[in-house]
């Protein structure tokens, strides 16, 4: 299986969706963002799904999914969840590449402020700051490219991240080719 899906990464906030339909336009893919399937799949908002059947059914079913893609040449958002599950990051770095959209908890702070009614998947105790914590060792430890996002505007973050790609990362089956 070769590997041409583009997979984004992240915390709540840091822009997969917004930069993955830009990056999918840019380099002429599909797009599909993991938890706007699952909301349209169930009926619910991922808050009213979680409500529903808990952190725990959730995560089943976001993981069961995760590991159930079949696509080629897709940019894929997934939930900033995703990289709970170690064989769905495996499964889904073995069809793309994982890029990591790093961004601070600063700004996460300002973007993200009702982690609760976003259907983030988080303990009913657990703070924006130690989710963060929890969280970018998996992130880091899954992406192929990390891109660092401060300062950067939703355009230039594609830019940034169609040169990294462009360094022989994609096959030539993939969205991306030397000439963009």
């Amino acid at each position: 299986m070769s590997r041409s899906n583009l997979v984004l990464i992240g915390m709540p906030g840091a822009g997969k969706s917004t930069i993955g339909v830009l990056l999918a336009k840019a380099m002429g893919c599909d797009f599909l963002d993991t938890d706007v399937v699952l909301q349209a799949a169930h009926g619910k908002s991922l808050h009213e799904l979680i409500a529903q059947i808990g952190l725990e059914g959730f995560c089943k079913i976001e993981q069961a999914y995760l590991e159930g893609l079949n696509l080629r040449r897709t940019v894929i958002a997934t939930g900033g969840s995703a990289v709970y599950y170690p064989l769905a990051m495996e499964y889904l770095r073995r069809q793309g590449i994982a890029v990591y959209l790093q961004v601070p908890l600063e700004i996460l702070r300002e973007r993200v402020s009702d982690m609760a009614g976003r259907g983030v998947v988080i303990e009913p105790q657990q703070t924006l700051d130690s989710l963060y914590e929890k969280r970018i060792p998996l992130y880091e430890r899954y992406a192929d490219i990390t891109v660092e996002m401060t300062g950067l505007s939703h355009e230039q973050a594609v830019e940034k991240i169609l040169r990294l790609l462009n360094n022989n990362l994609f096959g030539e089956d993939s969205c991306v080719t030397e000439s963009e």
